[in-house]
């Protein structure tokens, strides 16, 4: 795990290509505490910081191969080296170090791009061929690390993380107005664009290859369901014994290191598990590591001890207040990049140090088990609203709402009325592509009466929904409801927001590496070829994978209601030190400066907040939004080195 930057092309940099590298380098230190370095060849120049897990001693790079003419920087782990090198090494190679970067390097010089095919990883990485002259940029399928580029001139220019971009002369820090109203209608922008205007993110599963000035990006892997008269719903007891055999696998693969391994442990089903099939692989007992919370709404302690104490792990938590959440934020927005409608980032954040604080640098998590398995509430919800859609006049079937949201009390003392309208049961078009994601849009989309008139214009009839729609696979309208709905989430909420700014920047903000077994890409594509009721059973979620559970995660554990990793919002501000800062960033001033947000408005929500608790999801979206925003725009525009400060907005670009 580790970060890169570098660039293709003549650099005008006044202290050359060492200088600029070396700050592109300094710009993401953080990533990689371990070790340092940089290649430089004609036109072409790697930059690269260390976070050293497999090949503790002869791991540096950039890494090039035997006769210096193809190069690479590479951020992630490899998976299956191990098994890619003894296949190497039976055609004749010859190996120099023990890591994973060398047998990729090597992988690549025999057989090119079609290496990214054979890797089963997290991974993101630069490749110079120095024979074709030609770059190549590659990530993940799934999108677990990041990769971003942008273009000065005629020179392309590429990084783990943007800061590394900000540090090129000629690269400004300006707002993609079209990427903040994505963020404020689907939590996340959509990629390539980022929440910087000219700045793009690699897409998951995408490789880019720039030579002769030409740049081309195409998807290498995407995730697949098969259409919905053609599944097959096989025999859950199959399926079961094979899915268990896949996870446990994956678990093994990402136990390699050499370094010890620990994991995440929610309470909930998905890390239990994950949990209790690496323990057995850890020699000297895992290291599991909790976030607890003094919001009782908010805790899970009571199952993260039971797990701990069911599996015999080393166990370790850190306890949030809401002060502290408040004191941590700015930090988040500055790890994050990009505005957050949720405070959930920051809890993260602290965990991570807590990892590190222990000496350690790899854990294993329970992401992507949600998306791959069906296990949101938003597919329960789309299943119920299709239910009562066939009877729009219903009154008994919404009370099945009452049974989606267990954690949230004050649903269930709603009318039936109002709970068909809220969910928008028997008015959403079951026929619409976004059919299952609506509510989360309109619940979203509503904390956008506080923008201004201003930004209202700059706009224009811009809308969010309808350009996701445009970016939906040709064959999506095909597939089961079920599977739209995760191809939506796994596809955009995934990357965008859970991987990135609750996953990869909040770990690696104190050079920790996050592993996820579920989004092994053999679990992916298995997952994808089950029937929807292995997934969701009425409305059980992630049925399969309980059955999995039956043996290896207590019962009670198994058997608990879905609930989601939350943490407290605009009650965390209303105390302490960070009123200072909240005051100053929601100051009717300071918010007519960004020209983003009604000042006004803002002024009264924030005084709403300190009078009492927000309770809405609309204001508290809107307050945790409007906050991050103005953060961000504080610490990468008015603050950017190369003397950028415009408070405005960047002009319109085309959707």
């Amino acid at each position: 795990m580790c970060g890169f930057a570098g660039f293709l092309g003549e650099t005008t940099h006044p202290g050359g290509k060492e200088r600029l590298l070396n700050g592109m380098a300094e710009a993401i230190a953080h990533r990689g505490p371990d070790g340092r370095g940089t290649f430089t060849a004609d036109g072409v120049g790697l930059a690269h910081v260390r976070l050293s897990i497999v090949g503790l001693s002869d791991g540096r790079q950039p890494m090039s191969n035997c006769t210096g003419d193809i190069a690479i920087a590479f951020n992630g782990e490899i998976f299956n080296y191990v098994e890619l090198r003894d296949e190497l090494v039976a055609k004749g190679h010859r190996f120099h170090t023990q890591t994973d970067t060398e047998v990729l390097l090597q992988l690549y010089e025999s057989i090119g791009e079609q290496c990214l095919q054979h890797l089963n990883g997290d991974f993101a990485f630069a490749i110079w061929d120095g024979r074709r002259r030609r770059l190549l940029l590659a990530r993940d399928r799934m999108g677990v690390r990041p990769l971003f580029y942008t273009r000065s001139g005629d020179t392309l220019y590429f990084a783990s993380e943007i800061k590394a971009l900000l540090e090129v002369p000629g690269v400004e820090a300006e707002l993609d107005p079209f990427a903040l109203d994505q963020i404020f209608t689907m939590w996340a922008p959509i990629a390539p664009r980022t929440t910087f205007k000219g700045i793009l993110e690699l897409e998951p599963g995408h490789v880019l290859m720039a030579q002769g000035g030409q740049v081309t990006d195409r998807a290498y892997w995407t995730m697949q369901f098969p259409d919905a008269r053609d599944i097959d719903p096989g025999r859950i007891a199959d399926r079961q014994e094979e899915l268990q055999a896949l996870l446990t696998d994956s678990v093994r693969l990402r136990m390699r290191a050499d370094v010890p391994v620990g994991a995440y442990l929610s309470g909930g089903l998905d890390s239990s598990l994950i949990t209790a099939l690496a323990a057995p692989m850890a020699p000297s007992g895992l290291n599991t590591f909790s976030v607890t919370f003094d919001s009782t709404e908010h805790d899970e302690s009571s199952f993260q001890r039971l797990v701990a104490e069911s599996l015999n792990t080393h166990h370790r938590s850190v306890r949030c207040a809401g002060s502290e959440i408040a004191s941590w934020f700015p930090d988040v927005v500055h790890h994050a990049e990009r505005p957050v409608l949720r405070t959930a980032p920051a809890p993260l954040y602290r965990l991570s140090g807590l990892v590190r604080d222990e000496g350690m640098k790899v854990v294993l998590t329970g992401e992507g088990a949600d998306e791959v398995f069906a296990g949101y509430d938003i597919f329960r919800e789309a299943r119920v609203r299709r239910f009562c859609g066939r009877q729009p006049h219903s009154r008994i079937r919404p009370h099945l709402f009452r049974k989606l949201y267990p954690y949230l009390p004050g649903l269930k003392q709603q009318s039936p009325q109002y709970l068909a309208a809220y969910f928008g049961a028997g008015t959403d078009r079951p026929d619409d592509l976004l059919f299952s994601h609506r509510p989360r849009f309109r619940s979203t989309t509503a904390a956008k009466i506080f923008y201004s008139d201003e930004f209202k214009a700059t706009l224009g009839s811009y809308d969010a929904a309808e350009d996701l729609t445009s970016r939906l696979p040709r064959d999506f309208g095909r597939w089961h409801p079920l599977h739209q709905a995760q191809f939506l989430e796994a596809r955009f909420l995934l990357p965008g927001y859970i991987l990135s700014s609750q996953g990869d920047r909040m770990a690696m903000a104190h050079g920790v590496e996050g592993r996820f077994p579920f989004l092994d890409h053999r679990v992916v594509e298995f997952a994808g070829r089950l029937s929807p009721e292995a997934k969701l059973k009425g409305l059980e979620e992630k049925h399969i994978l309980r059955c999995v559970a039956k043996g290896l995660v207590p019962d009670t554990v198994i058997h608990r209601p879905k609930q989601p990793y939350r943490a407290p919002d605009s009650s965390s501000f209303v105390d302490g030190q960070a009123q200072a800062y909240v005051g100053e960033c929601l100051s009717e001033q300071a918010i007519a400066g960004t020209g983003l947000f009604n000042p006004r408005a803002v002024s009264r929500l924030h005084d709403k907040s300190r009078s009492r608790p927000l309770t809405g999801f609309r204001d508290n979206a809107a307050f945790v939004g409007i906050l991050s925003t103005q953060l961000w725009h504080r610490q990468y525009v008015q603050n950017n080195r190369h003397g950028v400060a415009s408070a405005r907005v960047a002009a319109p670009v085309a959707g």
